[in-house]
């Protein structure tokens, strides 16, 4: 089987941001022996590769936490079991306040060749509620150090539709991450997910969820503001300069197989899935002995898998191919997508191109869950 993309899952906070969902603990220092475990779990997998690697991400948690001995330990064990190209995305995400200059330095020369910043916002009252640990000024200060450390491809997070922002606000927040020139920006509407401190503050009427217009206006402003300064609107959320889009997550949305190591890591082999149970303890005991970790597996019948093709393809701005639904699941398929479309092309919310792909339009973005619902097929 074919992967050429690698995710090791970095489960290590300093602390918990009020929206963040991901699986994650605040034990810093079981991070050695936890690489152990990462790089032995590659070790038990190689098979499950045919490198050499197009791409690998270091996620998390918050992997800018790893000392850079760490770091690169991982990537000298994903080079012995898989291989790197030489012209592979090697990606980091780091939190801003740890980026200093010596730390991205030796990051460079360990291998790290493009950073994913998680500013989220450029208010400090905001970054306060969130519960980030850095500033403003030392978002600022992160993409200065890593310029001078000799990257020429960051990325930068952000969140709108906060508590209390107003679209003034938002705007602000646009006009400094652009003013930092980042090759890429990923822009999120704020969720409330179940069993986070931010959703318990809403159920407890502290805090209030961003209105739909609202939420609209701001996607719109978003939009609007990175086209005007040059970027592609590739995905649903994500916009890249030109030859700047994330390589990586974009193997998701294109069904490339890959392979994810670490605690709740998910895999794709290009016929089923597979994720690693959530449980740091149950991971390092078990690779401790030598055995992978606990496993869920799911094999995808024929409609799982036109289901999974509809919801990666239709998010990002190439859109879906009825050709290729058709050559892939059938003519019943292509058919029920075309006519699943024909109220949203009615609507504005889908384009049908010459070329026959269904794209989603900017607003159609904005409501890509309730366009795709339409698109689910159930046995």
């Amino acid at each position: 089987m074919l992967m050429s993309g690698l995710y090791l899952h970095i489960p290590f906070c300093s602390r918990r941001c009020v929206y963040c969902d991901f699986y994650s603990t605040t034990r810093t220092d079981l991070m050695p022996r936890y690489a152990g475990c990462l790089v032995r779990e590659m070790g038990l997998r190689r098979g499950e590769v045919q490198g050499p690697l197009h791409t690998l991400y270091i996620g998390g948690g918050t992997p800018s936490l790893l000392p850079p001995a760490l770091v690169g330990k991982l990537l000298d064990a994903a080079q012995a079991c898989f291989g790197i190209r030489p012209d592979a995305e090697v990606t980091l995400e780091g939190n801003p306040d740890d980026l200093t200059l010596p730390l991205l330095r030796d990051l460079r020369g360990a291998g790290i060749n493009r950073l994913s910043i998680g500013v989220q916002s450029f208010s400090d009252a905001t970054l306060s509620f969130l519960r980030r640990r850095h500033t403003a000024r030392q978002a600022c200060e992160a993409v200065e150090n890593a310029r001078r450390a000799g990257f020429d491809n960051l990325s930068i997070d952000l969140i709108y539709g906060l508590p209390g922002e107003s679209l003034e606000q938002w705007r602000a927040n646009l006009d400094a991450a652009l003013a930092l020139e980042p090759e890429h920006i990923s822009a999120y509407l704020l969720s409330y997910e179940e069993g986070t401190p931010l959703e318990t503050l809403r159920r407890r009427g502290r805090v209030q969820e961003a209105g739909e217009d609202f939420a609209l206006a701001c996607y719109r402003l978003l939009a609007a503001a990175l086209r005007s300064a040059g970027y592609e609107h590739y995905e649903i959320s994500n916009f890249a300069l030109p030859g700047r889009i994330a390589r990586h997550n974009s193997s998701y949305w294109q069904g490339v197989p890959y392979l994810g190591c670490g605690p709740s890591a998910h895999s794709f082999d290009g016929a089923g899935r597979r994720w690693n149970d959530s449980s740091l303890t149950a991971y390092m005991e078990a690779l401790g002995r030598g055995l992978l970790p606990p496993q869920t597996c799911e094999e995808r019948g024929r409609f799982t898998a036109y289901n999974d093709y509809i919801v990666t393809r239709l998010r990002t701005s190439r859109g879906l191919s009825l050709a290729e639904v058709e050559a892939l699941f059938g003519a019943d398929a292509a058919a029920f997508a075309l006519h699943a479309a024909g109220p949203w092309l009615q609507a504005g919310r889908l384009v049908r191109t010459a070329g026959g792909r269904l794209r989603l339009t900017e607003e159609g973005m904005f409501v890509s869950d309730a366009v795709m619902e339409d698109f689910i097929r159930v046995d």
